[in-house]
């Protein structure tokens, strides 16, 4: 019964972190193109580049990157909530 828990577990891991990287990709280049929209609507100042890499500084210390790491923790909740329903209840 471990080893089959172990399993799952690895695999379980192994393709969160594949959505967790897909994920955190999609949103920085979400993020990235907002930030260029912004800049040639006329919102910012100085050089593109420089206001593009001073965006996603502030997006790296932001919630949204923070929130990305729900990913991980929902489903292991969830997964800990059944597995002891269904042992222990």
């Amino acid at each position: 019964m471990i080893i089959g828990f172990l399993k799952l577990a690895i695999f379980g891991l192994i393709g969160l972190t594949v959505v967790y990287l897909l994920l955190s990709a999609y949103s920085r280049s979400v993020q990235r193109e907002e930030l260029e929209k912004r800049f040639d609507a006329g919102d910012g100042d100085g050089p593109r580049d420089a206001y593009i890499e001073e965006g996603m500084r502030d997006y790296e210390r932001g919630l949204r990157k923070k929130l990305i790491w729900l990913v991980y923790i929902i489903p292991a909740i969830v997964f800990v909530a059944v597995f002891y329903g269904l042992n222990f209840g």
